[in-house]
């Protein structure tokens, strides 16, 4: 299996994940400019903005350090996009799902608010 669709899977896996949970996603691949946010879905008040990581093996680390500080930036600059050009006043919430996907199974940790935008 390619990364390329390693993270398309997992993506998948996210999707289901969520839907499951009974959220309502309201995009996926959300892009801006050379930046993009996987998964937004909707809470009350908030808008949620998440970050799919998946790696075959967590031996290195779980997948969702690999989310650093760069890319929190990338993604913060994507989820303002989103909320100003549709001028909406809500709250951004940043989670990131982290996903081990192998011959034993898929593995699926969800953590919200693991980021905050800085000053």
């Amino acid at each position: 299996m390619t990364t390329k669709e390693l993270g398309d899977l997992g993506e998948l896996k996210a999707l289901q994940y969520l839907r499951k949970k009974r959220l309502q996603i309201i995009e996926t691949n959300y892009r801006f400019h050379r930046n993009e946010v996987d998964i937004i879905y909707k809470l009350p008040g908030k808008v949620v903005f998440v970050e799919v990581k998946t790696r075959q093996t967590a031996e290195i680390g779980p997948p969702w350090k690999s989310v650093t500080r760069h890319k929190q930036k990338q993604i913060i600059k994507c989820a303002h996009n989103y909320i100003v050009t549709r001028d909406l006043d809500v709250e951004a919430q940043f989670d990131i799902i982290s996903i081990v996907h192998n011959s034993h199974g898929t593995f699926i940790e969800h953590i919200e608010e693991a980021f905050y935008p800085r000053l």
